[in-house]
């Protein structure tokens, strides 16, 4: 093996990997399967998998899976996409602990090497060969199962050469990556729908009517199974606990420690997908002590994340609250405005919006929501985007064409200090638009910490 003073770091071989395929996203099959055949399809050679699509929710779905499965002792790999701080957060495996982490910088080069001289420089986009690292990783460390996130879509996305998953998970489908996906709802929905399978649960969240149509359609084409939101279980907040209800059990829960009424629904969803995955798989059966740790320890971060200490809050001030979303599409607007919406109900305070967005969203419809709800709009760059983000110029015209007023300025710290210089008093804060921007705050917190 290459000493490991002379291996290259992870960073200049993931900048090498995104030179081996002219577009970021190219969705496809046949180049990952390629590659998988090539290093002996350690796709095939994984614990029972979850595979996870939808628009908005699938993080937050995988993170109470992994809270309910660790607390039950459970040996847990996951996948996500993307990261918010290091490419490392893609790749979390189990530890013999008990306790799942993100891969180690001398992991991540190993099996990044090895995809790389398998490969030998054929045509396969960075996505694709780092899914394939990663199915080798998680090939090769010992786990109970593996939350494995759809990173575009579902029907054509990497991930989806996984064939016999034990359950698959359908999140709220909206309008996202249009230019990807379809221009319509139900196209969108079809490439979601890819994920089922003929044979395997699907758990399905709450859905429109339209899109609801299109995945029932899917699974009567290919044999799936389905367990759908408000037909086969319900989830609710009564007298501040999380109720669940699926056929004739009932299960009276704490809330969630993810902070927002939707996570209502998705807390929901992933105790149903747990029962449902406990009846398949006895061996990953819950008891309902092991839910209602996961319920209160869960955590995601720049998911309506309090920032309530380091070098950012600081700014603010005491008096301040510092709030961080990484949501970014007209649906994530519509949660995130009644969030803070709840939010004011509780505790009034003046909001106050820092916000980035790439430059292929629909930033009309994400920022129309927060009218009549924000005193003030601040609009930054996002710093290292791998795409085009709207200029912060743009940004704020379009925050005021939707009604509110709005202010360019050079950086999140300079919205921040503006935000600060105004009148003193309590403020709520929400930093949104991009999970890019998102990481971007993360690393500002962990630079100065």
């Amino acid at each position: 093996m290459t000493s490991s003073k002379t291996r290259p770091s992870s960073d200049v071989l993931l900048g090498d990997l995104m030179l081996l395929h002219p577009k970021l996203i190219d969705l496809s099959l046949g180049r990952v399967e390629r590659l998988l055949a090539k290093l002996g399809h350690p796709e095939k050679k994984l614990p029972p998998v979850v595979h996870i699509a939808g628009t908005n929710g699938k993080g937050s779905i995988t993170a109470y899976l992994r809270s309910f499965m660790e607390a039950a002792g459970k040996r847990v790999h996951v996948y996500t996409s993307p990261h918010l701080v290091r490419f490392h957060e893609r790749i979390v495996l189990a530890g013999p602990d008990g306790t799942a982490r993100a891969i180690d910088e001398d992991s991540l080069v190993d099996v990044l090497m090895r995809v790389q001289a398998v490969n030998d420089g054929e045509d396969i986009t960075q996505f694709e060969i780092t899914t394939a690292a990663a199915f080798l990783a998680f090939s090769e460390t010992p786990a109970d199962i593996l939350l494995l996130e759809v990173g575009l879509g579902g029907r054509l996305d990497a991930t989806n050469v996984i064939s016999d998953p034990a359950l698959t998970i359908i999140t709220p489908i909206s309008m996202d990556h249009a230019e990807k996906l379809g221009p319509t709802i139900t196209k969108i929905a079809l490439e979601k729908a890819g994920i089922l399978k003929s044979g395997v649960e699907g758990v399905i969240s709450q859905q429109s009517n339209e899109v609801l149509s299109v995945i029932e359609a899917r699974a009567r084409a290919v044999g799936a199974q389905l367990t759908i939101f408000g037909r086969d279980f319900d989830a609710y907040e009564q007298t501040g606990r999380l109720v669940v209800q699926r056929h004739e059990r009932l299960l009276d829960l704490p809330l969630p420690a993810l902070v927002g009424r939707h996570q209502i629904g998705n807390a929901g969803t992933a105790v149903a997908a747990a029962l449902v995955l406990g009846e398949r798989i006895p061996a990953l059966k819950l008891d309902e002590k092991a839910i209602e740790i996961g319920l209160r320890t869960v955590e995601w971060p720049a998911r309506m994340q309090r920032l309530s200490s380091g070098p950012l809050p600081a700014i603010l001030g005491e008096e301040a609250e510092l709030w961080l979303d990484g949501g970014h599409n007209p649906a994530a607007g519509d949660v995130i405005a009644d969030t803070l919406a709840a939010l004011d109900e509780k505790s009034p305070k003046p909001v106050y919006l820092v916000v980035g967005m790439m430059g292929q969203k629909d930033a009309l419809g994400f920022l129309a929501p927060f009218r009549g709800l924000v005193r003030a709009i601040y609009t930054v760059p996002i710093p290292g985007a791998n795409e085009a983000p709207h200029t912060q110029e743009d940004l704020a015209e379009t925050a005021r064409v939707a009604g509110m007023q709005a202010t360019d300025r050079e950086n999140v710290i300079d919205a921040l200090s503006t935000i600060a210089a105004l009148p003193k008093g309590p403020k709520r804060v929400l930093i949104c638009g991009s999970l890019y921007l998102a990481g971007h705050v993360l690393s500002l917190q962990q630079q100065s910490q």
